[in-house]
């Protein structure tokens, strides 16, 4: 599986970890940025990218998934999710990484790199990358749902 990762500056320390860890674990990681520390970037363009990376690699067929780190993860989240196709999800816990996917389908992970620790941020992004989505007919129904109001603006009920 291909993981697509971006970070801020508050993120650096935790997504170089998680770049030689997945790797290691035999996933093809591909780094968005930033290249180097600065404590003034701004992490848009960095979310963005790598949000759009899984969108492409997704509509070619190919398995990928996607992590946005920050210092809360809210700012990523929220820069992921405008990238359409993305459903991104801030997970504080394992339990909440793991009903992103199975319930949500969620393609991208925001993860705080300052509210856990790094060995506690790894196990909710491995329970992220590992949980398959369900396609229970009511998730898939949801989610349907949100992608025409995505492309239309009509909100179903």
């Amino acid at each position: 599986m291909r993981v697509h990762i971006a970070t801020d500056h508050a993120g650096m320390e935790l997504s170089a970890h998680l770049i030689s860890h997945l790797s290691g674990k035999g996933f093809e990681v591909i780094d968005h940025g930033p290249a180097a520390y600065d404590a003034e970037d701004d992490y848009p363009a960095f979310c963005i990218n790598a949000a759009v990376a899984v969108v492409d690699d997704q509509l070619e067929g190919a398995e990928a998934l996607g992590i946005v780190l920050g210092g809360s993860g809210n700012g990523e989240q929220i820069a992921a999710n405008k990238v359409k196709g993305v459903r991104a999800a801030l997970a504080w816990n394992v339990g909440t990484a793991k009903l992103a996917r199975e319930h949500n389908d969620a393609n991208v992970i925001a993860v705080g790199g300052r509210q856990h620790s790094v060995e506690e941020a790894t196990e909710i992004i491995e329970a992220f990358l590992a949980e398959p989505f369900s396609n229970a007919e009511r998730h898939l129904r949801r989610i349907s749902k949100i992608a025409v109001y995505e492309s239309t603006g009509e909100i179903l009920q």
